[in-house]
């Protein structure tokens, strides 16, 4: 069993440990998640046959499109808002062909109307009228969200406050057939998500900053140790977290 210096020390260096793109291998296999009753890359897969050009909205580093999607058709993009994944996607995507684009992330989309047959999205923002904008008559727009609510039980845990999205299936529905979408499919499922060491919660905590906007170890640093004591005596802590899925066309 660690001492409390100790075990504060270990999550310091967790804390610190590099992060780039959008690569969770640090704590592959100390943070699982259970699957969902629907896989966006098999949504994803049989469209890329018909299809000519392809944008990726929100890359990270590329190695999710690069991992899933090749070959890619003849005309493919990737757009990216955080600074530093741009280099690291231009990297990994270049040499395959893919133009990665760098995006100012307000929802406007640097691209002429009617410029792609295909655009996905895995849990990035968008502008559901400058989706539609760039997409060819008869295009797909598919997109995997992750629900508002998502972080709730980490925070709690934590004892952080907690303010959810007002962003829901229901919502982004609206806001797409809004836009002039005929949505053809839509989708939610529960990802149950266990952590194996408190280190693999701090790590996930630094990088999704979002989440819990005041973290530090510091300043958590007797929950941390409350949920690592929960940790060994249980073997994991787990937490629920939603997802939606929706494919939408442009008729």
């Amino acid at each position: 069993m660690l001492s409390r210096e100790e075990l504060f020390e270990f999550l310091i260096q967790e804390y610190e440990h590099p992060f780039s793109g959008w690569d969770f291998s640090h704590i592959r296999d100390r943070m699982v998640s259970s699957p969902l009753p629907w896989s966006y890359a098999s949504k994803i897969l049989p469209k890329l046959i018909r299809v000519d050009s392809l944008l990726d909205m929100g890359t990270g580093g590329g190695e999710f499109l690069a991992n899933n999607f090749q070959p890619f058709p003849e005309y493919t993009c990737a757009t990216e808002a955080f600074g530093p994944n741009i280099p690291i996607a231009k990297k990994y995507l270049e040499p395959l062909g893919v133009k990665v684009v760098k995006i100012c992330g307000d929802g406007s989309l640097p691209f002429k109307n009617e410029e792609f047959e295909l655009v996905i999205n895995q849990h990035e923002y968008y502008d559901a009228v400058e989706v539609f904008r760039i997409l060819k008559k008869g295009g797909e727009f598919i997109t995997k969200q992750v629900d508002g609510s998502n972080d709730k039980e980490l925070a709690d845990l934590i004892g952080a406050s907690y303010t959810a999205d007002e962003w829901t299936l229901k919502l982004a529905v609206k806001e797409l057939e809004s836009a002039g979408f005929n949505i053809t499919e839509k989708l939610e499922g529960i990802q149950l998500t266990r952590y194996f060491d408190i280190g693999a919660v701090v790590f996930y905590l630094k990088i999704v900053p979002w989440a819990i906007s005041d973290f530090s170890i510091e300043k958590y640093k007797d929950k941390l140790f409350a949920i690592h004591e929960k940790i060994v005596h249980d073997g994991f802590i787990e937490v629920k977290s939603p997802r939606f899925m929706i494919i939408a066309k442009k008729e």
